[in-house]
Formats: structure tokens, sequence, C-alpha cells
């Protein structure tokens, strides 16, 4: 039976490796839907105002988000499951984890270490709930708010390109909307756009598939306008894997219904990519031809950006290199970076020696190889390679045209999320993390696990403890972070920065403000105590070195 049926069926176990029919979604399991269909509505638009946090301003609340919609969701699930499967793919996601906790307890900037574990955490937890609710007959919700979310992003991306100006929109990388950043505005719409492609093809009635094709519409128009080389090497490559995959599975092939409604998604895309280059916009590009020099150099690696990142992925490898087991820490690649960065390397801060321009490397992999260690990284790329092999088994076995498009879907979201993770920041990043790993969750919801086993009321206590204090704790770090960052942001009396910096005892912008502020003897120890901390969480930073030094 399909994914997409009216009724999917839900077995439970009754003993002897027989199952009996049927088993309806429990309350707590449609609760749980309800919550990551709002996280990834949420995850979506959340930002905050404080401008002097630029990139954080995005970041933090969406990991606030991630981390909630992971706790309410993975307790809910944990509460309504009666029994435990548990695959190859599931085993070595968690050790993939178990290696990540142990990395960022030794980093240098244990802050930044566990900042990014957690986004890692609760993304393979959102993974897990969401293969749960699909066990339920639940993914078909889930993925229908998945495409919402994703074409939500891309109008908020419209409505900053055509003059629509909001305090949480960012001027500077227009047009991000609420991502902040055109190129993550435009990583959403290329790994959204296989999720968003099956809920049209698949919907039960016309209305779903025309509001289908007006979402693939709007991100194709913002594919364009980002001028994203990532997304756009991403896009090709899922669309590639789309239509070779769609030859291959023989029920698609068959379906004449499903080859309308591509040909009228196609349609859509092509106006929306019209009407981005026709249509004049409040874009200010330095080039007279931003789109055509943009095409014309998506694979140039002899210059500018794509020479920058070929510089930085060999200094990086020379880091992974240095700290083969465990890496530099999960989220400490910005901190550990510039000792191994030579003279006018692209990718540090012109403006602040010894700190690099962005918070992580331009590509997922070379940064998890380098921050969690050659093992970590290898239990990683195994899941992904188990998920692709799922993909490809039900490729070759779909009874159906509704089987063989998740499955082409499965696989066209794997092959974005690789292609464009290659050449910037995905799966490091909250958003991409609540919406990709819900995805492949809900997509992957039918693989039979290898092991099954009973859950006890002991054994989903024990689960529920470990999702509070883990989930949780990531969860309370997030909601200190904002608050830090609204204090921060509404006053500069020093009383004030102190019981940020409390708050947020990890943030390097706090301790060096304290750090400068304070300049009499009075003073010196909580000058040295802020400047010392300043110059722990990144020893390569010159400002902080230059405080430090005061104290000497």
């Amino acid at each position: 039976m399909s994914l997409y049926a009216r009724r999917t069926p839900v077995y439970e176990h009754a003993g002897d490796d027989t199952y009996v029919y049927p088993a309806q979604p429990s309350g707590a399991q449609r609760l749980a839907l309800r919550v990551l269909q709002a996280g990834a509505l949420a995850v979506v638009l959340m930002a905050a105002t404080y401008k002097v946090f630029e990139l954080d301003r995005f970041f933090v609340p969406k990991e606030l988000v991630l981390h909630l919609t992971a706790l309410i969701a993975g307790i809910l699930c944990l509460g309504a499951a009666r029994r435990v499967t548990v695959g190859r793919v599931d085993l070595l996601l968690a050790g993939y984890l178990v290696l990540g906790a142990l990395s960022a307890a030794l980093a240098q900037n244990p802050w930044a270490g566990m900042r990014a574990l957690g986004v890692s955490a609760s993304g393979i937890v959102v993974f897990w709930a969401a293969r749960s609710l699909g066990r339920a007959g639940l993914a078909r919700p889930l993925l229908v708010a998945i495409g919402i979310a994703v074409t939500l992003g891309a109008l908020t991306s419209l409505a900053q390109t055509y003059g629509v100006r909001l305090d949480v929109f960012s001027v500077n990388r227009a047009p991000g909307g609420t991502l902040g950043n055109r190129n993550f505005v435009a990583h959403l719409c290329a790994f959204g756009l296989p999720i968003l492609a099956l809920c049209a093809l698949r919907a039960w009635r016309g209305p779903g598939v025309a509001l289908g094709a007006v979402g693939f519409a709007a991100l194709a128009a913002v594919l364009v306008l980002t001028r994203s080389r990532a997304a756009w090497l991403g896009v090709a490559a899922a669309l590639a894997t789309l239509v070779l995959g769609w030859l291959v599975v023989r029920p698609v092939r068959r379906d004449g219904r499903s080859w309308i409604r591509l040909a009228l998604l196609l349609l859509f895309a092509g106006g929306g990519v019209a009407v981005a280059l026709i249509v004049p916009n409040k874009l200010r590009w330095n080039s007279e031809d931003p789109y055509g020099e943009t095409a014309r150099g998506v694979v140039n690696y002899q210059e500018g950006s794509g020479r920058g990142r070929l510089i930085q992925y060999g200094n990086t490898l020379r880091m992974a290199a240095a700290h083969p087991v465990l890496g530099v820490g999960p989220g400490n690649w910005p901190v550990e970076y510039p000792g191994f960065a030579k003279r006018r390397d692209p990718s540090m801060d012109p403006n602040e020696g010894g700190m690099t321009s962005n918070p992580w490397p331009s590509s997922d992999w070379v940064a998890l190889l380098a921050e969690r260690g050659l093992p970590a990284f290898a239990l990683l790329v195994l899941a992904m390679a188990g998920l692709a092999g799922t993909a490809w088994r039900r490729m070759r076995t779909a009874r159906d045209a509704d089987e063989g498009l998740v499955a082409l879907a499965l696989a066209s979201t794997l092959v974005a999320t690789l292609v464009v993770g290659a050449f910037d920041a995905v799966l490091l990043l909250a958003l991409p993390s609540l919406l990709i790993w819900a995805a492949l969750g809900a997509l992957t919801s039918g693989e039979e696990g290898r092991w099954s086993f009973d859950a006890g009321g002991g054994m989903r206590f024990l689960g529920v403890l470990v999702l509070g204090v883990g989930i949780g704790g990531f969860a309370a770090r997030s909601a200190a972070q904002t608050a830090a960052m609204h204090l921060y942001a509404g006053s500069g009396e020093a009383r004030v920065m102190e019981q940020a910096a409390r708050l947020d005892p990890g943030s390097y912008r706090i301790h060096l403000r304290l750090a400068r502020s304070y300049s009499g003897r009075r003073t010196r120890e909580r000058r040295c105590r802020h400047a010392e901390a300043a110059n722990a969480l990144f020893p390569h930073a010159d400002a902080a070195a230059a405080q430090a030094r005061r104290c000497e």
C-alpha cells in the first residue's frame, strides 16, 4: 500500500512474528504531528531584530525552534511507542552523535561545541520522530507541511526582492527574507524542491496541484534571484536524479496523470524564471549582467569565491589530518582555522585579525571531517549511504506510481542535500536540519528495521529522561542566548552586560566588550576575567589576545 493512500495500513505486533491490522495513530502521535508541522513553519519564520547580531539573530531563534520541536515531538512519540524498531541507519546515527558529544567535550571552545552538537542531535531526533509518525500513517500531512514551509520561505525572499522592508530581513544579504541570507534561502529551495514536487504530483485534488505549481514557480524565481551557485548545482543534480529515476521506475513512467502534472510543474517553473528575469526588482548587484555572470562562473574555481573555497578546503583538510580521531570539536572550525590559514587567506576577516569571515566553512562535509574526526564522518556517510540504498530498493520494487514517486523524492532530496552541502553550510544549521531530517524520516518510514523489541515503561522513562536532559539542555541554552542578545542590544551598561555574560558565557562578543569597557585599577579583575574568557574562546583572535596581554 502506498505512503500516499487515503488510509495507510499500520500493523501492530501480535507475537510469533505476526502482525495484525489495523493500529490507528494515537492521540500522542497526532499531537506530535502537529508539533512537527508547527516547527517546520516556525523555523522558517522565526528571527530576531537585534541587528548587532547580524547572523545569530537568525540562527539562535531557529535553533530554539529546532530544539523545542525535537524535545516535544520526541517525548510524545516515545510515550506512544509500544515497540521500538532499530535499523542500521539508526545505529550509525546514534554512534555519530556519541562521537560528536565526546569531541565537543574535549574542544577548545566547548560552548560552540555544545551548540553545534545540539543542532545535530535535535535534527536526528526529528528524523526518528518523523519516521515513527510515518509508520503510524502520518507521513503525508508532515510532508505537506514541509512543502508549505519551503514555499513560505521562498515567498519571504520574494517579498524582500520586490520592496517589502521588515526588521527581520537582513539588508546586507538580500534577498534572504526571514532566513537572513540569500544563499540560505536558495539552499532551502534546492533541497525543498523534491518534497514540494512530491506533494503536487500526488495531491488528491486539483487545488492541491495548483498550489504546488504556484509554489514551484516561487522556488524557481528565488533560485534565479539569489544567484547561489551551490543551490544551482544542487537543483541540477536533484532534477537529473528525478529524470533518470522517472525513466527507470516503471509504474511512474507508465502513469499518465503524473506526466501531466510534471509538465504543469515545469511550465510554472519556467514562468517563475521568466518573471524573475523580466520584472524589475529592488536588488542592487555590482554586475551589469549578474545572472549571466553567475551562470558562466558556476563551476569556476580559478578565481573569486571558487578559488577561495579551494584554499579553505585545503587548509581545513590539514586541520582534519592534525586531529584525525575526534576532530577539533563541533562548531570549532572558526576557533582553529586561523592557526592553519596562510597570509591573505580569503576566509579570514580583513577587519578582525585572527577571526574568520564566517563561523562555518564552505562545505558541510569538509567541516564535519575536520570538526568531528574521521570515525564520526564515516558513520554519517554510511548512514546517508543507507538512506540512498533505501531509495534505490524502493525505486526497483515500486508497485505503483505513489511508491515510485516517494522513492524518487527520497533520492532527489538526498542528492540535493549532499551536493549543496558540498559547497556550503546546510546540515550545520538549524532550519535545514529540521526540514531535511523530518523529510528523510517521513520518506523512509516504511523501511523495515533490523531489530524490534517491546518498549517497556522503564525504557520509555529512560528515553524521556535522556531527551529532557539532552535536548532540553540545548533548548535552555538557546533561550539563554536569545535573552543575552536582548540585553546586549538594549543597554550599554556594564551591569546589564555582566548579566548577559552570565546568560551566555560562550559569547566572545560580550566578553570582549566587557573587557574593553573596564579601564581603571579597581575594575582590573573584571577586565582580566572577561579578557581571558574571550581569549580562551578564540585564542587566535588579535583583539582578545591584546586585552589578555594587558593582564600579564
